[in-house]
């Protein structure tokens, strides 16, 4: 059963700490590896580099988005593949465990599972701009919510 007076905070929960793991994962790409070395690592793994920079703006604005809650369910959904890229492309051939060399897909696939659950959820409490699905979600979205 779903606690309907707990959800909606559980849902901000989860919406800002995806919001907060997308604009921390921009920043690595930005300050550490830069945009250009991030491009080019794309590169080397048979990806054109240019999608480096549509990742780290979606990775921004997505962030942003979810952390004020704006089109949650849309930006949860826009931004899985971004993780599901990472696990085909480098993550995958290292086994399961982050810990592996080179990263395993668990992190990368639960982070996708996490948004998938954020879509499903809604934008739940202090969003400032629900997703037009959130008017099915009912009792769910909270006093909060909007």
């Amino acid at each position: 059963m779903i606690d309907s007076r707990t959800a909606p905070y559980a849902a901000l929960l989860l919406r800002l700490t995806l919001g907060l793991l997308f604009l921390a994962h921009a920043s690595l790409k930005l300050f550490v590896f830069t945009p250009a070395g991030t491009a080019k690592f794309f590169g080397s793994v048979g990806l054109p580099g240019e999608i480096a920079y549509v990742v780290i703006a979606a990775e921004v604005l997505g962030g942003i988005a979810l952390i004020l809650g704006i089109w949650t369910r849309v930006v949860a959904i826009a931004a899985t593949p971004i993780l599901l890229g990472a696990i085909f492309t480098v993550h995958g051939a290292s086994g399961f465990f982050f810990n592996n060399p080179n990263g395993g897909w668990e992190y990368p696939a639960f982070w996708a599972i996490a948004l998938i659950v954020q879509a499903l959820l809604g934008d739940g409490a202090y969003a400032l701009r629900t997703s037009r699905a959130d008017g099915f979600a009912g009792d769910l979205r909270g006093a909060h919510s909007h």
